[in-house]
């Protein structure tokens, strides 16, 4: 005998319930001129502290999040004396491809959203105005400088002012140390930085379940004061993030499977179908790894090795989409508020990106999630965060099924080198 369903019925999934409530603030926003200046300003006095709460709550536990998760990765990561050379060579590409393709989207993203700009009614709605310099804004540091602020002199200062790039470095020396000194004094603190990221995660989770409520009382004032240009620069940013993460995939990943892995390209796509169908459609890497370990198995003949061990590994710590999709984000994110991005500010994004992506949790928007300090670092407005959130659905379906090809892709050239040695 079954149990009576529920009469609630089936719930929406988060991702519907945060785009209805994108829909419904921007339904809000443009109806409440005709409602009268009354209504504006009761709207505005209730909308606006609501979003910045949510706003206020993720940033809060961003940056725990990321060094925690960073000194943990890098302390319980295998040593590649043990893993021998797929190990060693696993985490070479995993930096270089994720380093490549912020770069490239760095590159590339500036350039198409010059082709379809902002409108400048939408920038002066938010506040700003093309070309205008945020209000913070400081004199670009020289090369030099830029190589000694990588250092922090007091990592706490570094985490206080949001300052990713030098806690990340922070955390990765404090993450390869750990290991190295005797067990009875490093066990533990690797259980503190553990503890922090299972708790970090616990908050997003529940923070995310109000996610439909802050992203409409975000949506309410961006509709509001920016009028209908704010939807057709939403829809410009979804486009970007389609063509330049499938792009990257297409540029780099697949001929790197097919010059480095020894394998046709028609082969290696076949064999990619299967777990990029799955990852496509379940917007998750892991929920793709059965499916991946059997096309590496029996559609390219991978050794053991990769299928066991290497695969695994990938799911859990590469992303290659994101690398892409990530710094689209944080470029679109500028131009919507108005706020230029130099060259240096762009090539410390773009690193920032590569090597948050090793820390992006296991939930629905993480990707968008960890970007908040990366904004902050760019000056600009985090309140982004929601807006982009709002749409990630469809950016997260590529994002996932290019992180999919991007282990397939390494796992391909580093099958090749295992049976050559």
């Amino acid at each position: 005998m079954q149990p009576p369903a529920s009469p609630r019925g089936p719930r929406l999934p988060l991702a519907a319930q945060v785009l209805f409530g994108l829909i419904l603030g921007f339904a809000v926003g443009l109806a409440l001129p005709a409602l009268g200046g009354g209504a504006t300003r009761i709207g505005l006095a209730i909308a606006e502290p609501v979003g910045a709460l949510f706003v206020n709550a993720i940033r809060m536990t961003v940056i725990p999040l990321v060094a925690a998760s960073l000194v943990v990765a890098v302390a319980t990561a295998p040593d590649p004396r043990v893993v021998g050379a797929i190990g060693a060579r696993s985490l070479i590409a995993f930096v270089a491809i994720v380093v490549a393709g912020a770069v490239f989207a760095a590159v590339a993203a500036p350039a198409l959203f010059a082709l379809s700009p902002v409108p400048a009614d939408a920038l002066g709605a938010l506040g700003t105005r093309p070309g205008a310099a945020p209000a913070n804004a400081t004199a670009l540091p020289t090369v030099g400088q830029w190589l000694v602020d990588l250092v922090p002199a007091n990592p706490f200062k570094a985490a206080s002012d949001g300052a990713m790039l030098p806690l990340i470095v922070f955390a990765l020396a404090l993450g390869f140390a750990l290991p190295r000194i005797t067990a009875e004094r490093g066990a533990p603190v690797i259980r503190f930085f553990e503890g922090i990221t299972d708790a970090m995660i616990l908050l997003v989770r529940w923070i995310l379940a109000f996610a439909p409520l802050g992203v409409f009382a975000l949506a309410v004032p961006l509709a509001l004061r920016a009028g209908g240009s704010a939807a057709g620069a939403l829809l410009s940013y979804v486009v970007v993030s389609v063509v330049l993460t499938a792009g990257f995939a297409v540029i780099v990943l697949y001929p790197l499977a097919s010059i480095g892995g020894g394998t046709s390209l028609a082969r290696f796509t076949r064999a990619c179908l299967p777990p990029q169908a799955v990852a496509f459609g379940s917007r998750s890497s892991l929920a793709a790894l059965p499916a991946m370990i059997e096309s590496a198995r029996d559609r390219l003949g991978l050794p053991p090795a990769i299928t066991g061990f290497f695969l695994p590994l990938s799911t859990a710590t590469f992303r290659a989409g994101s690398a892409v999709q990530q710094t689209v984000a944080v470029v679109f994110a500028a131009y919507l508020f108005g706020v230029h991005l130099g060259a240096a500010q762009l090539a410390t994004v773009a690193l920032t990106v590569a090597f948050t992506t090793f820390s992006i949790p296991a939930i629905p928007g993480g990707s968008i999630l960890v970007l908040a300090p990366v904004l902050v670092a760019a000056r600009v407005p985090a309140e982004a965060i929601g807006v982009l959130l709002a749409v990630d659905t469809i950016p997260d379906m590529f994002r996932t099924t290019v992180n999919v090809t991007g282990h397939m892709a390494v796992g391909s050239v580093l099958g090749r080198a295992r049976r050559e040695t």
